[in-house]
């Protein structure tokens, strides 16, 4: 506190030093014998590195340190100087006081990322990219998983809104983020349809099931079934629609689309009844007939005998696939080709490998920090789609000729 810099330096004056010496730090000037001393010292002591010591060891005005270590500099401050700054920052041991930018700007500097779940990979990954970015900008990242994924969950907002600066969202129930906007609070998007109110970061699901039809239809595939994520979001629903877009438009018959839970249960149980389902209800090799998840695709109805491939939304969906075909007696490539989304360290530990879209989840996470930095800062935000990449591995292979008509054995349990 600026009373307490005062008192500090007239307890110097009176300690036996010329009166002058300590002049050019009363009159605001950087007090260069402080920023040379240790950071371990300084913390100790009375003296903690301020910005005029970071502006003093750096050889600028305090007014470009401030630009520097605010995120303010380009355009401003060449990068030479700024990397001037921020190591003698490093070098000093500085930290910003967070408590009086809070009440100079008004703002908390603390954004809260909402996840379906912290046990899943893709978002922790997601998470990690948000706090790096955020980091740079000396913000804080509250992450607050929501179990129930898009259905109501508990408003972890009702106690920390005026905490709050803004919220970047993955999956996030309707009657929370209607809550948040109420609130005025700014709502960043992961996996949201651009045309909604709020700023959106997307990957470009579209592109990335196009880039899966286009994959199995070089390898021969026209009967393909969709296991798809049992989950009532837009993310999904994009997914959907883009992969019976592309089967159409390639003359490939969408020949089932079977629900599973998320997970590898939820594959295998949907992936199960895709290999096993014929036709019109008509009764499989075991005996079993149609579940009430399996929907037929318009383009394969009345057709005939099981997929040749299996589109799965995610990679745990597809690790599912993998262990139906295995229990039905189907191999994999050679009789049922299987493919996933996300690009998990899953997809290499089983075997054989999975065929995968790869996300790039830090950038998403990047991203959705970047834009609710434009938006605190009165910029428009621009919606962002970010590329995706097939990953060609040994789960997909060429089409038998002809297709297989059915699993050799009735599954049961192992």
């Amino acid at each position: 506190m600026p009373g307490q810099q005062s008192a500090a330096g007239h307890e110097r004056g009176t300690g036996g030093r010329p009166a002058g010496a300590d002049g050019a730090s009363r009159r605001g000037a950087p007090d260069r014998d402080a920023a040379r001393r240790p950071a371990a010292d300084r913390d100790h002591g009375r003296n903690r590195p301020t910005g005029h010591d970071v502006a003093g060891a750096a050889g600028v005005s305090q007014a470009t340190v401030s630009l520097v270590l605010g995120g303010k500099w380009e355009g401003r401050v060449s990068a030479r100087t700024a990397e001037a700054v921020r190591a003698a920052a490093r070098e000093l041991g500085y930290r910003p006081n967070l408590a009086a930018r809070t009440l100079r700007l008004g703002r908390t500097r603390t954004a809260l990322l909402v996840v379906p779940a912290l046990t899943n990979e893709f978002f922790a990954t997601v998470h990690r990219g948000a706090a790096e970015v955020a980091r740079a900008h000396d913000f804080g990242i509250v992450l607050y998983p929501s179990p129930e994924g898009i259905d109501a969950a508990p408003d972890p907002f009702a106690s920390a809104r005026t905490a709050l600066d803004g919220v970047i969202a993955s999956s996030m129930a309707p009657e929370a983020l209607a809550a948040l906007r109420g609130e005025g609070l700014p709502v960043v998007m992961l996996d949201s349809d651009e045309r909604t109110r709020d700023a959106t970061v997307n990957v470009d699901l579209a592109d990335g099931m196009r880039q899966v039809v286009a994959h199995l239809l070089g390898l021969g595939h026209r009967r393909i079934a969709h296991i798809a994520a049992d989950v009532d979001s837009w993310t999904f629903a994009e997914r959907a629609r883009a992969l019976r877009a592309e089967l159409t438009a390639g003359g490939a018959a969408l020949v089932h689309t079977q629900r599973g839970a998320l997970g590898v249960p939820g594959g295998l149980e949907a992936a199960t009844r895709a290999l096993t389902a014929h036709p019109n209800g008509a009764a499989d090799a075991s005996g079993a007939r149609r579940t009430a998840g399996d929907v037929p695709g318009p383009a394969g109805e009345g057709g005939e005998g099981p997929p040749t491939a299996l589109v799965c939304d995610d990679d745990l969906l597809a690790a599912g696939a993998l262990k139906a075909a295995r229990r039905l007696g189907l191999r994999v490539p050679d009789d049922v080709s299987v493919t996933g989304f996300d690009d998990l360290a899953l997809a290499t530990a089983v075997e054989p490998e999975l065929t995968t879209v790869r996300l790039p989840a830090e950038r998403v996470g990047a991203a959705g920090m970047r834009t609710l930095l434009d938006v605190l800062e009165g910029r428009e935000p621009e919606a962002v789609r970010l590329p995706v990449r097939l990953v060609a591995r040994g789960s997909t292979g060429p089409a038998r000729t002809p297709a297989p008509r059915g699993p050799s054995r009735s599954p049961g349990p192992r």
